[in-house]
């Protein structure tokens, strides 16, 4: 069940309450994409830094270990050993990603692995099948991502089609839902909006998908490609035609600027893999801009790497340190700089929602704004 706790404008508090928790948001959800956080970050260090939720991907998780072995093992939630919430994506954008190895049909797609060339084939049965022996908390539906830039014959037709692959994910999960031997019954389902960059195509979309009646509505096929200008619009454009009883949930964004801005627009759900991405290659993120630490002028650097941050790098170590470790090629380093940048992710979302809560949530974001972007050291990923 979901439920707005107040709103700030088209800026929503919420509590999303799950068999696994309640998911308070605006939430910022971490990407494990193999049931791990990739930095050699662990579910203890996860519940530390104030993770709420854990994103696994669908695809990567079928290909290696495999999902049957997930389920033998009691889960996702067991194997990790994390009982917070999971959200698994559908394996949905490896049609966008894996576009040289798939040929996507009605029934669904054809893939080749990206590991070792073995044919592959997910529809959104399958989809519902392999999520569900995940046991994740949230199921992502199964749809095609199309490119942002895409003819607009082409997007209509393949929106349409996700239309179709939505009901019979929701046919599907209602089936495996009744099941003796599924690990969790009381999954949820969220539908995806599709549509380009095509107002008009998105709009008629989120009418009808709202009309599922489901558990949760994303917007996906964004940050693909269109401008930061265009995700915005877009978002302004679609969200009032989802439900505002439901959570909203804007896949694969983004920078701390764009989720900013998407809570503004309505949006409470965001995950991303820029910060553990980032972090690995010494790039971290501060109120005052991002920093690459690999640059000279940190070599004698004994500040943390934000002062006032209360993230395990920032608590003990130095700013030359962590730096030494990066160009030693030291894999220390590069878990710092990630636990540093999910800790700064989930310690934002925590002001996003006291913001919203006081009603000041336009002077906070026009302030940490700001903040970033009068900085040298801001690079366009702020």
């Amino acid at each position: 069940m979901y439920k707005v706790i107040k709103k700030d404008g088209n800026a929503k508090r919420g509590e999303l309450h799950t068999v696994h928790g309640v998911i308070q948001t605006p939430v910022f959800m971490n990407v494990g994409t193999a049931a791990a956080i990739k930095g050699a970050v662990s579910t203890e260090d996860l519940e530390e830094i104030g993770t709420q939720v854990e994103l696994s991907n669908t695809y990567h998780l079928h290909v290696r270990p495999g999902d049957h072995i997930v389920k033998k093992m009691g889960g996702l939630h067991k194997f990790m050993s994390w009982n917070r919430p999971i959200l698994t994506d559908s394996g949905g954008f490896q049609v966008f990603s894996l576009s040289g190895l798939r040929k996507i049909k009605e029934e669904g797609v054809y893939f080749h692995s990206h590991i070792d060339g073995r044919k592959i084939f997910m529809g959104p049965e399958e989809s519902m099948q392999i999520q569900s022996n995940l046991a994740s908390t949230i199921a992502m539906a199964f749809d095609e991502c199309a490119p942002s830039k895409a003819d607009r014959d082409y997007v209509q037709a393949s929106v349409e089609r996700t239309t179709r692959w939505l009901s019979r994910c929701k046919a599907e999960m209602e089936r495996l839902s009744g099941l003796e031997d599924t690990i969790n019954r009381q999954q949820l389902l969220f539908g995806i909006n599709q549509g380009a960059v095509y107002e008009d195509i998105r709009i008629e979309h989120a009418k009808r998908i709202a009309q599922m009646d489901l558990q949760g509505y994303a917007v996906g096929g964004l940050a693909v490609g269109e401008t930061h200008e265009e995700m915005y619009r877009i978002l302004e454009a679609v969200v009032p035609h989802l439900p505002t009883k439901k959570p909203t949930y804007l896949m694969g964004v983004g920078t701390p600027a764009n989720i900013l801005e998407a809570v503004e627009r309505g949006v409470d759900f965001f995950d991303c893999v820029y910060p553990s991405r980032n972090g690995r290659h010494g790039h971290v993120y501060t109120n005052y801009g991002k920093l690459n630490l690999f640059n000279a002028q940190y070599e004698l650097d004994e500040s943390p790497i934000e002062e006032g941050c209360q993230c395990p790098a920032c608590r003990r170590y130095s700013r030359a340190y962590i730096r030494h470790l990066l160009k030693a090629k030291e894999m220390l380093g590069m878990r710092l700089c990630v636990l540093h940048n999910l800790y700064f992710y989930n310690h934002m979302m925590e002001e996003i929602r006291e913001a919203i809560e006081k009603g000041t949530y336009r002077e906070y974001k026009q302030k940490k704004l700001s903040m970033m972007e009068s900085s040298g050291n801001t690079s366009r990923d702020v």
